[in-house]
């Protein structure tokens, strides 16, 4: 079983820009959610996954990512996930030796750019680079499934700064 270990934070300026060795746009939405995690279908242009995310342990959770035809992905998302999808650029940095993903949200999250680092364990040292703010690993605010809920509710462009008006342990979301 593989495990996903990843830490996110706010980017704190566009430093950042200038090492992108790679960019792809993202259509995500989510198929399912349950109390011990998500089903959520990806889109990057001529590729698609179908990933079972499981419940978190610390900022470890199981995950299981398929390949799946674009059709079917389509399908779910014009289909099943009504209401329920995300629009990203993803913007691959390397540094300190690690990968580091910048996603920069379009259409109701437009604005709103987070980055996110893959470890091995969740001890592992790391070095920041010098435009990564704060981080927001365990905060509920900026988990896909609540910036999710909160398009659906608002029907209407969110910004960081009334995320960040939200209290952070209310919100009626899991992930």
């Amino acid at each position: 079983m593989r495990f996903e270990i990843e830490r996110k934070f706010l980017v704190a300026h566009d430093g950042w820009r200038a090492a992108v060795t790679h960019r792809m746009d993202l259509r995500d939405g989510l198929v399912g959610q349950f109390a011990r995690g998500k089903v959520r279908v990806r889109l990057d242009g001529g590729q698609a996954w179908l990933t079972v995310k499981g419940a978190r342990q610390g900022i470890a959770r199981p995950e299981f990512e398929y390949e799946i035809p674009v059709a079917d992905a389509e399908n779910m998302l014009e289909g099943i996930c009504v209401g329920r999808t995300i629009e990203k650029t993803r913007s691959v940095v390397p540094f300190g030796g690690l990968t580091w993903t910048v996603d920069e949200f379009r259409g109701q999250l437009a604005g709103i750019v987070l980055a996110e680092v893959e470890l091995e364990d969740e001890d592992q040292d790391f070095t920041r680079p010098d435009w990564i703010g704060r981080e927001v690993t365990g905060d509920l605010r900026f988990r896909q499934s609540t910036l999710l809920h909160l398009c659906r509710e608002a029907a209407r462009t969110i910004g960081l700064t009334e995320i960040l008006a939200l209290p952070e342990q209310v919100l009626p979301v899991q992930d």
